[in-house]
């Protein structure tokens, strides 16, 4: 009978360190000029090949680097260096979401002078991932078009904690029946206001909408 608060004494402990942790990222971050943005979304949804992207479109106008964070494989990593951006891998091991401690290890080494934004890959889970702050300035949930309209009603903490919503494979939005009238309307039932991209990463469509925000809050940064 007693392990319950234990378990919620031990949380709320592991929680405030990692607060802690991440208020000294962020003025890290914030003394070295670097606009830190954070992805979240479940598996499959498409994190890698949009961060892929995303990587190779900034690089030739500022300074880019990426974290990734995975249970077990350095798969994605592999795959974001051929964007030629610093790289480097997280693995959690049975840990479902990054810490703020894992991203401050791994930034072990690198000058922060020397990078203008930095991305920040969660593992995929949107339950975890939105009671971790890592220091970021702005936290991505993104949701695919195979995931159905209805994610954000089945998860609204994690769109609640996140400042942008990005729709993925929006390629394959026809050949799923997605609704995307009902998608934005879920969102906005969850996060009035939040600021949407729908995005496909194999054709580029949308891409250059999101690339010009970007580079406009990384200006203004």
């Amino acid at each position: 009978m007693m392990s319950t608060p234990r378990l919620v004494q031990v949380r709320e402990k592991a929680l405030k360190q990692n607060d802690l942790l991440a208020r000294a990222l962020r003025e890290r971050f914030r003394e070295a000029s670097v606009f830190a943005v954070s992805l979240v979304s479940s598996p499959g949804a498409g994190k890698t090949a949009f961060l892929e992207k995303t990587l190779a479109r900034l690089r030739p106008h500022c300074r880019v680097a990426a974290l990734v964070g995975d249970l077990a494989t350095d798969n994605d990593a592999a795959r974001l260096q051929r964007t030629e951006a610093p790289v480097r891998q997280i693995t959690t091991g049975t840990v479902c979401h990054l810490e703020a401690a894992m991203v401050e290890n791994a930034l072990a080494g690198w000058d922060l002078n020397e990078i203008d934004c930095l991305f920040i890959e969660n593992v995929g889970n949107l339950v975890c991932p939105s009671s971790y702050d890592l220091g970021e300035e702005m936290r991505l949930v993104l949701m695919s078009v195979t995931e159905g309209e209805d994610k954000p009603l089945k998860y609204p903490t994690i769109f609640n904690t996140a400042d942008v919503a990005v729709i993925t494979k929006l390629d394959l939005a026809a050949a799923v029946e997605f609704d995307l009238a009902a998608a934005h309307q879920s969102i906005q039932s969850v996060r009035p206001g939040m600021r949407v991209f729908e995005v496909s990463a194999k054709t580029g469509q949308g891409m250059g909408e999101w690339q010009q925000f970007l580079q406009l809050r990384i200006a203004e940064w």
